[in-house]
């Protein structure tokens, strides 16, 4: 995408209220698009973008959430930028996918976190599960976030560009303040390395999103766990226990920051408890028949 292309696009992109990552991630996908025909997207034909979503759909055979994010950050430019408007954009769709996520029990998430060797890492991993977050909230969280007296973690510009609280569990504000008199960053929870001498501390930035990624992946192969799980699996798992737990559904989709209860609603079906009464009631149904 040429340099005067690319800042309209992200400034329209501003314009329209969209988040840094999300404004990050369209650019991105219109950035492949450009690659895959060696052109600039303003170019690019309505036959060539029909041929393009396919290209992903058939032979990438691109998940159903990568498909979207292409979509939609396509249609933004061609529609809102270019002010071009074709049937394709309002043809392609993604396939809903209606997997369940996989969820660790309680020990399985002892047992991972367990084998991450890194401190920073291991404490970010254990902040992620302790609070329910996405892995963004998490390395970008600051020392600031922390309110110790009100024992509240907050999470600034979640998902939609929202602000939350999450509880800060005790044992976890310990592991933290741990960190912190290893590190002593005035800024970021997670610093990238320690503040030497005469470094500026504002010079060191937090850790990074694939770093964390690295440490958890390593740690899930250590662990003998064999599941498809990424450090997302852990926030899964964090609803869950609560909804074991028999926390009502309408906080825990506070705490997660969901816009809709029916995005918290998976986790009704990953709890035995909440089918507990089903599961009952089936067991004396089928033993009546022999």
């Amino acid at each position: 995408m040429s340099s005067p292309l690319r800042q309209q696009y992200i400034e329209d992109l501003q314009l329209h209220g969209l988040s840094q990552r999300t404004q990050e991630i369209y650019v991105i996908a219109v950035k492949q698009l450009a690659l895959h025909y060696r052109k600039s997207p303003d170019q690019v034909t309505e036959e060539e973008l029909r041929a393009y979503f396919l290209y992903l759909k058939n032979v990438r055979k691109v998940s159903s959430s990568t498909f979207t994010i292409a979509i939609c950050a396509i249609k933004f430019l061609f529609e809102r930028t270019l002010h071009q408007k074709w049937v394709i954009l309002d043809l392609a769709r993604a396939a809903k996918e209606k997997k369940l996520p996989t969820v660790f029990s309680m020990d399985e998430v002892r047992t991972v976190l367990g084998c991450v060797r890194d401190q920073r890492y291991q404490a970010c991993l254990h902040t992620i599960y302790a609070c329910g977050l996405r892995i963004q909230e998490g390395v970008h969280l600051q020392v600031g976030d922390i309110d110790s007296q009100r024992m509240l973690v907050h999470v600034h510009q979640g998902k939609g560009s929202k602000d939350r609280y999450v509880p800060l569990p005790e044992s976890l504000l310990v592991m933290l303040r741990r960190l912190w008199s290893s590190y002593r960053h005035p800024l970021w929870l997670f610093p990238i390395c320690r503040v030497s001498a005469g470094t500026p501390a504002d010079s060191i930035g937090h850790i990074q999103v694939r770093g964390v990624q690295r440490a958890f992946n390593a740690a899930l192969i250590e662990s003998g766990i064999h599941k498809e799980a990424t450090v997302h699996t852990l926030r899964h798992s964090w609803a869950t226990h609560l909804l074991e737990a028999g926390i009502n559904l309408r906080v825990i989709q506070a705490y997660l920051g969901h816009a809709s209860p029916r995005t918290t609603m998976v986790y009704t079906h990953l709890t035995p408890q909440a089918e507990g009464p089903a599961v009952q009631a089936i067991n004396q149904m089928v033993s009546s028949l022999w």
